[in-house]
């Protein structure tokens, strides 16, 4: 008597395929990264948290740098982008550093106010 032999897939092309799509979307996958370009300690306190439009203005300022929108600029490169904007009522995200000295915060505040730019939120560590 003859013994028959099970027929059964070849699973090897198979798992090659499933490896190469894995290859795959793990190399074109773009992680998203953040808009922060500066390094900053920042304050803590316990509040709850507040929900933020998309369509905001990001500021940052320690005690060197100063970044908006997550590039580097000078006070007087950011006043000239502050000058273009129209929606005077965007919501502005302020991240100072602990250790900045008052007059830079009071130069950049300077410059908010002189451009109508009055809706501020400042942003602080949880503790």
């Amino acid at each position: 008597m003859k013994r028959r032999e099970s027929l059964n897939p070849d699973l090897t092309p198979l798992i090659d395929v499933v490896f190469l799509l894995l290859i795959f979307f793990m190399v074109s996958t773009v992680f998203k990264k953040e808009d922060l370009a500066l390094l900053l300690n920042l304050p803590k306190v316990s509040e709850a948290k507040s929900e933020i439009e998309q369509k905001e203005i990001n500021l940052e300022l320690n005690e060197k740098e100063l970044a908006y929108n997550g590039k580097k600029l000078t006070f007087i490169e950011l006043n000239n982008r502050l000058n273009l904007i129209t929606k005077k009522d965007a919501p502005i995200i302020v991240r100072i550093d602990k250790e900045v000295k008052y007059s830079r915060i009071i130069k950049l505040f300077e410059l908010l106010q002189n451009n109508n730019l009055n809706n501020l939120a400042l942003i602080n560590e949880e503790k």
